[in-house]
């Protein structure tokens, strides 16, 4: 009989599972780089050109929030594509719907349609969604030592597309004016070929599929195990992310970090422009204060995954409340600072990387390879509601109560994220005692 000696197959040995996975992260490095690109088009061209199609800066917030909308609505239905026909067919699909939300993008601009341009940026937050996808597909193969590396340098990769993309901006537009396109719309067209050549990088470099092949490998083992441990996977196997949530309190607190995390930073984040503005500040220093928080979101993202491999995700999560505490309360204590505003959201950024590192590591943890997509998904979703529901509530707390206002508001958040994480070594030291 002969046996699958498939990189990564049931059959294969351990060797060749490691040598299949350092191709996977490679393949969904290069993916993260050409998806970045288009990631700073979405955001910062999305403002102006509503703002130009519109004729008014009131809709110019609304780039952020269809986008992060978007993300958070197509999270759920690509990790159940993933679930089903794999990682490659999902980010894919996702690629070309980010393609798909550009060419909207610039037909809008052509016809002057503000709804069109909505429905637009809303489809290309599908960019996003794959972004965030793509670092659990680094966990589907990897050795529990090695997970939250794997999972941080994908992560990483997408500084450099984050950083690069702004910088083609000036070449879109030679771009676009070539094609006889509206001002602001040659980025979206970079934009939307990045995209589709990432579609094409993970279609042809991602074989075999990794969360598919972790999924055989996984019904391989529960067939050469007992029939209790076979139907006790087959249960499994049957639950969505919500049935996940409600019966493992190790995701719910997993995907509790991860949402919490993210809502803090963006709802920091999204008000210091204001705030800066609003004190003098010149638009070169809010420009660079933006730059240095997402360096510090991205930058150290694989010294933050090592140390989830080697200290454990949790202690890296309340590592990373802490840089978030530190952040607040020079926030508060220095809002008319701007240099303590820039110091604070650098320490924003990384206690951002290190929650957001370390939790991705505890969810992709916290369930079977058949149950990962589907709990990844829901908290994606949920990790964009947070972002949107952050930046929303952020604006009438700044106007009401002021940027250290807003910073104490968001102490408490931290604060019981940071508890929500400390409750299992309290029971366990319960247990010892009993």
């Amino acid at each position: 009989m002969s046996v699958n000696t498939t990189p990564g197959s049931p059959g294969s040995s351990a060797p060749e599972r490691r040598e299949l996975q350092r191709r996977v992260v490679r393949v969904l490095a290069a993916g993260q780089v050409l998806g970045g690109l288009g990631t700073g088009a979405t955001l910062s061209l999305g403002a102006l050109l509503i703002t130009d199609v519109s004729g008014s800066s009131a809709w110019s917030g609304m780039a952020a929030t269809m986008a992060t909308l978007g993300a958070a609505l197509l999270a759920v239905p690509l990790a159940r594509l993933a679930q089903t026909r794999g990682r490659r067919t999902s980010l894919s699909t996702g690629a070309s719907i980010a393609v798909l939300g550009g060419v909207l993008v610039v037909s809008a601009a052509v016809l002057g349609s503000l709804l069109l341009l909505l429905a637009g940026i809303l489809l290309m937050g599908s960019a996003q969604a794959l972004n965030l996808q793509a670092r659990f597909a680094a966990t589907d193969l990897a050795d529990a030592d090695t997970r939250g590396r794997d999972l941080s340098l994908v992560v990483w990769a997408t500084t450099i597309g984050a950083v690069t993309g702004p910088n083609l901006f000036e070449p879109g537009e030679a771009v676009g004016r070539a094609l006889g396109l509206p001002p602001l719309t040659g980025g979206f067209v970079v934009s939307a070929c990045a995209q589709a050549l990432g579609a094409v990088v993970i279609l042809v470099g991602l074989r075999p599929d990794p969360l598919l092949t972790a999924i055989a490998a996984e019904a391989a083992a529960a067939r050469a195990g007992a029939g209790a441990s076979a139907a006790s996977t087959g249960a499994r196997r049957s639950s969505g992310g919500l049935s996940v949530l409600r019966s493992n309190p190790t995701a719910r607190r997993a995907v509790l970090t991860v949402a919490g995390s993210h809502a803090t930073m963006v709802a920091l984040m999204s008000m210091t422009p204001v705030h800066l503005t609003e004190h003098g500040a010149s638009l070169s220093l809010v420009g660079s204060t933006i730059s240095l928080h997402v360096a510090g979101m991205y930058a150290l993202s694989p010294v933050f995954g090592a140390l989830s491999d080697r200290l454990g995700a949790r202690s890296v999560v309340l590592a990373g409340q802490v840089l978030f505490l530190a952040s607040l309360l020079l926030a508060l204590l220095g809002a008319q600072d701007a240099t303590l505003v820039t110091v604070s959201l650098v320490l924003l950024g990384l206690g951002w990387s290190a929650s957001i590192v370390a939790g991705s590591t505890l969810v992709s943890s916290a369930a079977t390879p058949v149950q990962r997509p589907r709990l990844q998904g829901v908290s994606d979703s949920l990790m964009g509601c947070a972002g949107a529901a952050g930046g929303a509530l952020a604006g009438p707390v700044l106007a009401r109560a002021g940027f250290d206002g807003l910073a104490a508001v968001l102490l408490v958040l931290v604060l019981v994220v940071a508890l929500a994480q400390r409750e299992p070594r309290r029971h366990r030291e319960a247990a010892r005692v009993g």
